[in-house]
């Protein structure tokens, strides 16, 4: 049997990153749509056809360049997610300032008073309270 699947899936594309999280998605579909929502069940139904066809498929050029597309677009969420991470970590020992010239981030410790900070892109001195 497992000679079987192996010549059926020789010269396809298989399973990769993309395929995965569409079948998540169709799983968190059907799980909302048994608890009440009518048209989350199509939604899974097309995504999980639309992965058995990605996993068959023997265009394998196609799919990689839809999954390397996706990789890019998930690192883009997971860094933006990290940055905001970071920023509220480090709100509670810094403020985050904003350069009025060249709207550069700049950060300055806690509990200094006022202070006079000075922007290291343009040279632009403002005082602030930290």
């Amino acid at each position: 049997m497992r000679e079987k699947l192996m010549r059926f899936m020789q010269g396809r594309y298989g399973t990769d990153r993309l395929n995965r999280f569409l079948m998540v998605l169709a799983l968190v579909f059907l799980v909302i749509s048994f608890l009440g929502g009518r048209g989350f069940y199509l939604g899974a139904l097309a995504l999980l056809g639309w992965s058995y066809f990605r996993m068959f498929s023997r265009n394998i050029a196609k799919r990689a360049a839809e999954n390397r597309l996706y990789l890019q677009k998930e690192y883009r969420a997971r860094c933006f997610f990290q940055k905001q991470k970071n920023n509220l970590v480090q709100r509670k020992t810094h403020h985050i300032y904003r350069c009025p010239g060249c709207r550069q981030k700049i950060r300055v410790p806690r509990g200094r008073g006022r202070i006079a900070i000075r922007c290291q892109k343009c040279g632009t001195e403002f005082i602030r309270r930290s």
